[in-house]
């Protein structure tokens, strides 16, 4: 039986902050009690971690990253071993990536193939959402095994017609289907049929530059999207989760959906609370580094971004980590925005942005633990094994310095990308350890855990329905 010793720092979750030691046997937290009180003195084990004046946080859940997804004739430059290995460097210890179906496959070859890229290569534990790009009557009933084995999200596409997209027909079976089956419907929620022809109207102006991205995918489509899923769900009498929410007006109807008493649920990430149009404007083709959809929105939209994640109208703050280099990625779509292959990094960058949020005022340390850990576990069927500090869980750990300043730059980050999005971006707060299971990830700021490490995990049903 191995054993390890947390002492002396604060224990934050979602719920509570405590100073308290974490006793860990063979992977799994057994107990916690306060720092200097006789039970937690009385602890012995064959390694103990010193924790005094820092934070001990449980590790992240990151659920949705795009680990070597094909798009626009290329692939995201990372693979799942160097994209979680950067994961852990930024104190997330498990992804939900995202498996993909081809139209005219079957979601089991889409799910085999994302299975054969991740074995034995991951540094952390990961799981599978489904994309599903092709609905029909034999796709409905995989739906159904999959929720059996564990793969219990489904993501579909109001955008990219000819590549992901499902008209409001295939929407409504799939979700009629989820309804029966406990799983959760997750929507990128733009209306892809109207941004293909302001696309086209803006390149025959000859508006080509990487801002162009930004002004076609109007907020108000965003908005119209959110507005239909959500009508659909309805119908269906199913959940609803959206995804990468970036505009004010569509965290609006959320809200008002949640008013209702639905279950509506909404993502947003880092890029949308920190980055704007003003990024996507910058000069010499750099903005097309900041490409990604939903897209980048004025500043304006980040206060009701914030508003809406302390008012829990959004739930969750994922990366949407989809990284193409600058050099022979981004470049494809020079002379054509939408030739810009979208995404952009952040798998590292997510715990300290929020931990700078929390310096910020914007959200308090329980709140960075609730929207970072706990809510996407149980949003997607992982909790109390992840997403938490308690007896039974898993032993997924972070010992967070809270008073450590770095600067964010391509030139120390651990993506197999050539750029930051956060280039230059001052934060206060730096992962110090990680612990995966019980096993040390990352010690003292190095990286001391191996491809292979991490282990699939099965999920159960949403854990976070009203």
């Amino acid at each position: 039986m191995s054993r390890t010793v947390i002492r002396g720092g604060l224990v934050i979750t979602a719920s509570d902050e405590m100073h308290a030691d974490v006793l860990i046997e063979d992977g799994r937290v057994v107990a916690l009690a306060a720092t200097g009180t006789p039970t937690a003195e009385s602890w012995t084990a064959e390694r103990t971690v010193d924790a005094a004046g820092k934070y001990v946080i449980p590790g992240g859940v990151d659920a949705h990253t795009h680990m070597e997804l094909p798009f626009g004739g290329t692939f995201a430059s990372d693979t799942f071993e160097t994209g979680t290995r950067a994961a852990a460097w930024g104190g997330t210890t498990t992804i939900v990536d995202f498996a993909v179906q081809s139209v005219g496959h079957s979601l089991r070859e889409g799910l085999d193939a994302w299975n054969a890229k991740a074995d034995g290569q991951c540094a952390i534990d990961y799981a599978f959402h489904m994309i599903v790009s092709d609905v029909t009557q034999d796709t409905l009933k995989e739906m159904d095994l999959l929720v059996e084995e564990g793969v219990t999200s489904f993501k579909q596409f109001m955008a990219y017609p000819g590549v992901f997209y499902s008209d409001d027909g295939q929407i409504l079976r799939a979700m009629q289907r989820s309804a029966e089956n406990g799983g959760l419907i997750m929507m990128h929620a733009e209306n892809g049929i109207a941004i293909d022809v302001l696309v086209e109207q803006a390149l025959a102006r000859g508006e080509t530059d990487p801002r162009f991205h930004g002004e076609v995918r109007k907020a108000l489509l965003e908005a119209e999207a959110t507005h239909r899923a959500i009508k659909l769900a309805q119908v269906a009498g199913a959940p609803l989760y959206v995804v990468h929410v970036s505009a004010q007006e569509a965290v609006a109807e959320i809200a008002r959906s949640r008013d209702e008493g639905l279950n509506v649920f909404g993502e947003t990430c880092p890029q949308y609370l920190f980055l704007s149009t003003d990024n996507l404007a910058e000069p010499d083709f750099e903005g097309s580094k900041y490409v990604c959809s939903t897209p980048l929105r004025p500043k304006e939209h980040q206060a009701a971004l914030w508003r809406g994640l302390r008012t829990n109208d959004l739930q969750v703050v994922s990366t949407d980590h989809c990284p193409f280099c600058f050099v022979g990625q981004k470049e494809l779509g020079r002379g054509d925005f939408s030739k810009i292959p979208n995404g952009l990094p952040g798998v590292e960058n997510r715990m300290d942005l929020l931990h700078q949020a929390v310096v910020d005022g914007h959200i308090s340390r329980r709140r960075w633990i609730e929207i970072a850990c706990a809510t996407p576990a149980r949003m997607f069927g992982l909790y109390p094994k992840k997403g938490t500090i308690a007896p039974g869980a898993d032993a997924d750990i972070v010992i967070y310095d809270p008073h450590a300043e770095q600067v964010m730059s391509a030139g120390t980050h651990h993506m197999n990308v050539d750029y930051s999005a956060y280039e230059g971006k001052r934060v206060t707060g730096r992962v110090e350890t990680v612990l995966s299971r019980g096993e040390p990830v990352i010690t003292d700021r190095e990286f001391t855990g191996r491809a292979g490490h991490g282990v699939y995990t099965p999920r159960s049903t949403c854990q976070y329905l009203l």
